[in-house]
C-alpha cells in the first residue's frame, strides 16, 4: 500500500472483491452510515458550532477520525461518555485537555487477544490501557475462560474463580467482568477447542451426531448471550482433532448470527499455504465471515511464501469470501512448549501426557519431534523459555534452550522433557521464526491489521512474576513508532484506520472506531513523534512511551501518562 492512500481507495479496492462490498460489511458494524452518509465525517464537521457544556474538551489535537482520510483542526467535544460534537465548539466544559502537538485518535482495538481472566486480576488493563488500546477482543485459538459441560460445573460448585463463583458460559463470564469494574472494554469468542472439551472431552475422536448437535446448540445460545463467533486453534489439542465437516457446521451457527470466525490456522510453516486454502474453504462452504489470525510465514525455509499467502488470501475476496487477517509486530511467537510434543500424543489429560514422557518408548519418540522442530526453527537458541513456577528451575526464567543447557549440562530434548515434567506442561515459550520483511509486508497490505495475541498483565500484582512476550505491552506503540513512522508501511492516517474502523467493522461495533458525533467515547491521544514500545524479551513489563491521554467511554483514565485514579468505565461491548 502507498503511503497516500486513503481509505476512499482501501473501501474501493475492498467492493471489487469482497461478495458484499465492504461499505455493506461497514454499514453493518455502523461505519458506512455514519462514514460515508452525506458525505461523512468531514461533511457533518462544518455545521458542528455549538457552544453547549461539555463534560470534556479535547483542544487544538490533530483529529484523525479513523477512516482513514487526512486528519482535521479543532476540537472534540464528549458528552455523557460519547462523542457530542467536533469541530469548533467552543470552550464550556467540566474539564479541558490540551492536545497541542498530538493526534487525537479512536481509541485502538485489539482484535486478537488472549486477555480474558487476567482481567479480573488487573482490572485497569495496564498492559493494553497504557498503550492506548480501549477495547481488547479475547476467547482466541480456540480457548476462551466458557463453556464447560455439566458435569465439570457441578464439580465446582460452591468455589471462587479469581473471586468469583465459577461460571459455565459467556453470561456468567461478562457477568463477573461487569461486577469487577474493568478499564478497558472486552468481548469474548467462544473457543471451539475448550468447546469441545465441553462436549467431547480431550480424546483424539470423531464427535458423534448427538456431540455435534449439542456443540451446535451450545454455541448459538453463546452467541445470543454475546459471543463474538467462533475461534479456532488448529495447532492445539483438543481443537486439532476435530475434522473440517465438524468445523464447518459450527461455522455456520457463527454466519446465522452474522458473526465472525477467527482462525490459528493447522500449520504455520511448512503447510502454511494448504492450511491458509483450508480456511478459505471453511469459511467458504460455511458462509461465514473469516479472520486469519497472526498471519505469518514461519521458519526461515518458508519465509519466501509470505506473497503467496497475501495472493490467496486476496483470490480468496474475489470468489466472495469475507475474509481479513491480523499479525503482530515481532518476529518471535510464543506458544506453549508442549508444541514440541506431536499432535497424536497431545490427546487426553495432563497426566496422560505427562505418563508418556515417562515412558521411555514413548519419550524418545516424541524427543526425535521434538529436536526436528528445535531444528527447523533454527536452532536451541531460538527457543526461549519464559517464566518457570518450580523454584528448581528458576535459573532457566528467560534463556533460551542452548543457555539453559549450558546450565544444566543436558542436551536438548532432555532439557525440554525435563522442563515439561518438573512445570507441568505449563511452560511458554517464544520461538524466533519470521522475517521483518514479511512483518512489513503484511502490515502493508489493505487487508491487515495490528494485533497483539497478548494479555493483560500488570508491573504489579500477581501478574508481574511473569515473563509475558513484550507484545502484551508493546504491540500498539510498536507498530506505530517502527512500522509506520520508522519504516513507513503506510502513512499514519490509514495506520490508525488499521487499529480503530476496521477492527471494529470485522468485529461489528456499531458505535466504536471512529471519532464521530453519537459514537462512544473511547479515545487515544498520542505523540506520533515519540511513540514506541520498551518492552524486551528479558523486561517484558515496560510501559512503552508517547501515550499521553486515554479516555475509556468518556473517562478520562490516563491522564499525562499515568492512572489518575477515576471510577473504571470499561464495559462489554
Amino acid at each position: 500500500m502507498s503511503k497516500e492512500k486513503s481509505l476512499g481507495n482501501i473501501m474501493d479496492n475492498e467492493k471489487k472483491i469482497s461478495r458484499r462490498g465492504f461499505l455493506k460489511m461497514s454499514a453493518t458494524a455502523g461505519v458506512g452510515a455514519a462514514l460515508l452518509g452525506g458525505g461523512g465525517v468531514s461533511a457533518f464537521i462544518a455545521g458542528c458550532t455549538t457552544r453547549e457544556q461539555f463534560d470534556t474538551i479535547i483542544a487544538n489535537g490533530i483529529i484523525y477520525c479513523g477512516d482513514g482520510k487526512a486528519p482535521i483542526k479543532g476540537s472534540v467535544g464528549i458528552r455523557d461518555g460519547k462523542i457530542a460534537a467536533i469541530g469548533k465548539i467552543g470552550k464550556s466544559c467540566d474539564k479541558l485537555i490540551d492536545a497541542n502537538g498530538l493526534a487525537v485518535s479512536p481509541g485502538f482495538i485489539d482484535i486478537h487477544t488472549h486477555t480474558d481472566t487476567n482481567l479480573l486480576q488487573a482490572p485497569l488493563g495496564d498492559s493494553r490501557i497504557y498503550q492506548g488500546v480501549t477495547t481488547d477482543i479475547g476467547g482466541n485459538c480456540g480457548d476462551s475462560p466458557f463453556p464447560y459441560s455439566d458435569e465439570y460445573f457441578a464439580s465446582k460448585q460452591g468455589q471462587l474463580r479469581y473471586g468469583y463463583p465459577f461460571w459455565q458460559d459467556i453470561d456468567g463470564f461478562y457477568a463477573a467482568l461487569k461486577d469487577k469494574k474493568i478499564g478497558i472494554n472486552y468481548k469474548s469468542y467462544t473457543g471451539q477447542g475448550q468447546l469441545r472439551s465441553a462436549v467431547v472431552g480431550d480424546k483424539n475422536v470423531a464427535a458423534t451426531k448427538e456431540q455435534l448437535d449439542k456443540m451446535c446448540y451450545i454455541l448459538d445460545k453463546e452467541m445470543e448471550m454475546g459471543s463474538l463467533g467462533l475461534s479456532c486453534g488448529l495447532e492445539y489439542a483438543p481443537g486439532s482433532y476435530a475434522t473440517n465437516e465438524e468445523i464447518v457446521e459450527l461455522c455456520k451457527v457463527v454466519a446465522k448470527h452474522n458473526g465472525l470466525f477467527a482462525i490459528h490456522m493447522r500449520n504455520e510453516d511448512d503447510r502454511v499455504e494448504e492450511s491458509v486454502a483450508e480456511a478459505l474453504k471453511i469459511a467458504q462452504q460455511s458462509g461465514v465471515r473469516l479472520e486469519i489470525s497472526h498471519l505469518k510465514a514461519q521458519n526461515a525455509a518458508n519465509w519466501h511464501k509470505g506473497a503467496n499467502l497475501l495472493k490467496l488470501i486476496e483470490n480468496g475476496r474475489k470468489e466472495g469470501i469475507d475474509v481479513t487477517f491480523d499479525r503482530y509486530p515481532y518476529i518471535a511467537f510464543s506458544t506453549g512448549l508442549t508444541s514440541f510434543i506431536p499432535l497424536d500424543l497431545r490427546d487426553g489429560s495432563n497426566e496422560d501426557i505427562l505418563k508418556r514422557l515417562n515412558t521411555k518408548a514413548i519419550s524418545d519418540k516424541i524427543g526425535i519431534y521434538a529436536e526436528s522442530r528445535v531444528k527447523r526453527l533454527g536452532g536451541p537458541q531460538n527457543v526461549l523459555i519464559a517464566a518457570c513456577r518450580n523454584a528448581e528451575n528458576a535459573a532457566y526464567s528467560g534463556k533460551n534452550i542452548e543457555e539453559c543447557c549450558k546450565i544444566s549440562g543436558m542436551d536438548t530434548w532432555p532439557m525440554i522433557r525435563h522442563l515439561l515434567i518438573t512445570e507441568n506442561l505449563g511452560v511458554q515459550m517464544a520461538g524466533f521464526a519470521m522475517t521483518e520483511d514479511n512483518v512489513r509486508m503484511f502490515f502493508a497490505h489493505e487487508l491487515g491489521m495490528p494485533a497483539s495475541d497478548g494479555s493483560v498483565y500488570s508491573p504489579e500484582g500477581p501478574l508481574s512474576s511473569s515473563i509475558p512476550h513484550p507484545r502484551s505491552y508493546g504491540t500498539f506503540q510498536r507498530f506505530f513508532g517502527k512500522y509506520v513512522r520508522e519504516d513507513k508501511v503506510c502513512d499514519l492516517a490509514t495506520g490508525i484506520y488499521k487499529c480503530t474502523a476496521l477492527p471494529a467493522s470485522r468485529i461489528g461495533l456499531k458505535d466504536r472506531g471512529l471519532i464521530t458525533p453519537g459514537y462512544a467515547a473511547d479515545i487515544v491521544i498520542f505523540n506520533p513523534d515519540t511513540i514506541i514500545d520498551t518492552a524486551d524479551y528479558n523486561n517484558p513489563h515496560q510501559l512503552g512511551k508517547g501515550v499521553e491521554h486515554v479516555i475509556v467511554n468518556g473517562q478520562h483514565t490516563i491522564e499525562n501518562g499515568k492512572y489518575n485514579g477515576c471510577e473504571l468505565k470499561g464495559t462489554i461491548v
